[in-house]
């Protein structure tokens, strides 16, 4: 008996384990940060453009020096059109020797006396967030600083920037700058943007000119003699007491301050061929930019990932075919032409729906394509929809737009028929059709 019943417990102990072993693990997920110590803050994948988190952000406020993420946009373009190259050498306005030589800017004490690269003004620039040498840009790329921010402006517009106003290429109040402030702005103005419209202004900088990154990635330089240290404490290999803030893949993009806007930061990193841009603004101090990146930046590289949502040449069930008027075939397939790709959070299989729409120009009054047809030929879009709750859309519709989507293409070519083939069928569809008219009025009589 005792041996009956010791051997119907190893089987009930081996049916448990099975039974366990079948249970699928949860699984681990992490809430969307909801303690983010700013203002106003988002974060955006750097690929598809989808908006990871917000909080405030479409919240104007004073950006101070992540300002001149503009400027440094408007000279690599100048670089990029052939208007000034890293070489050219520019000499130190009365302005810009002002702004230079006054402590309260923090100034690197350029001369005048001296030319000036492009590449040393720049590197001042983007790494100690020089205020004298981002002046000196403007006003050999513009003329005047007053028409740099006229240029400043009007790229903003074409970025969508939508809620921007910018008085000055540094990011300063222009009451610090007295009557040096740029004419036709006002002298107590401030720049504004939104969380939403800094992080776009990143997205075009670092898909536009990506050797941007190549600057801002850098810890230490010097320029005439003077050397300076990056105010980005993310950036790996910070000297001394900086080293701890520094984080795995940061390589940009900017700090800024002012009484004004307090404690800002743009930054983005890169892990794994995947991008994140993050803005954080108006935290309390310069620790705490630091600390509610790193929160906004491990969520989005441990709680997303950015997957093939749907494959190329993929077909819609219902509509994987489309008929053809006056072609050697009745009918040609459609797919898209590409992989669409998106971000998925974890726990998430695959949130997304798509729906193709037709080119109606392509089409007939009969809604079908007209032979001839060649393979590869455009004939709508495919378009994915987000259906989850962990993420907050797109950046910007025209990101949307040309992220989220893909072509429908026709896979195979379509010959015109000739006239013979096309009189006999004219001639079968006439007959056909009176065939099942008379069918029609036959049933009708009963």
């Amino acid at each position: 008996m005792n041996k009956y019943i010791k051997t119907l417990g190893m089987v009930l102990s081996a049916i448990l384990i099975t039974v366990v072993s079948l249970i699928p693990a949860p699984v681990i997920t992490q809430a969307q940060p909801n303690n983010i110590e700013a203002k106003s803050a988002i974060l955006v994948d750097a690929q598809t453009g989808q908006i990871l988190y917000e909080k405030e952000a479409d919240l104007a406020l004073p950006p101070a020096s992540m300002t001149k993420m503009m400027t440094e946009y408007l000279v690599l373009e100048a670089i990029n059109n052939g208007d000034i190259s890293w070489d050219t050498t520019t000499t130190i306005s009365d302005y810009a020797y002002w702004l230079s030589d006054n402590d309260a800017f923090s100034g690197i004490g350029l001369r005048q006396n001296k030319e000036y690269t492009v590449e040393e003004l720049y590197t001042a620039m983007a790494v100690n967030s020089d205020n004298a040498t981002t002046v000196a840009l403007a006003e050999l790329v513009a003329g005047s600083e007053s028409e740099f921010v006229k240029m400043m402006n009007q790229k903003a517009q074409e970025m969508g920037l939508q809620d921007a106003e910018f008085v000055n290429a540094t990011g300063l109040s222009n009451s610090d700058l007295g009557e040096h402030h740029p004419e036709g702005t006002g002298a107590d103005a401030d720049n504004y943007l939104s969380a939403k419209s800094v992080a776009l202004l990143a997205y075009h900088l670092i898909n536009d000119y990506p050797e941007a990154l190549d600057y801002s990635s850098i810890t230490e330089s010097k320029l005439d003699d003077e050397s300076f240290t990056n105010w980005n404490w993310m950036l790996p290999g910070m000297p001394g007491q900086l080293e701890p803030f520094g984080y795995e893949g940061l390589d940009g993009m900017k700090t800024g301050w002012t009484d004004m806007a307090g404690y800002c930061f743009t930054g983005t990193a890169e892990r794994n061929n995947r991008r994140l841009i993050s803005v954080v603004m108006q935290t309390d101090s310069k620790e705490a930019r630091f600390e509610e990146t790193k929160k906004l930046l491990d969520y989005g590289f441990n709680q997303t990932e950015v997957k093939e949502i749907f494959p190329a040449d993929y077909q819609q069930e219902d509509e994987s075919t489309l008929n053809v008027a006056k072609g050697k075939g009745k009918s040609v397939e459609i797919a898209t032409d590409e992989a669409i790709r998106g971000v998925v959070p974890s726990g998430e299989e695959n949130p997304y729906e798509i729906e193709f729409t037709l080119d109606k120009s392509k089409l007939n009054d009969d809604g079908k394509l007209t032979a001839p047809i060649e393979e590869g030929d455009a004939v709508g879009t495919a378009k994915i929809s987000y259906t989850g709750e962990e993420l907050f859309g797109y950046i910007t519709d025209d990101i949307s737009n040309e992220q989220a989507k893909a072509q429908v293409v026709t896979q195979s070519n379509v010959e015109k028929a000739n006239w013979f083939t096309l009189t006999f069928r004219a001639i079968g569809d006439f007959f056909s059709d009176l065939f099942g008219g008379i069918v029609d009025w036959v049933k009708g009589l009963f």
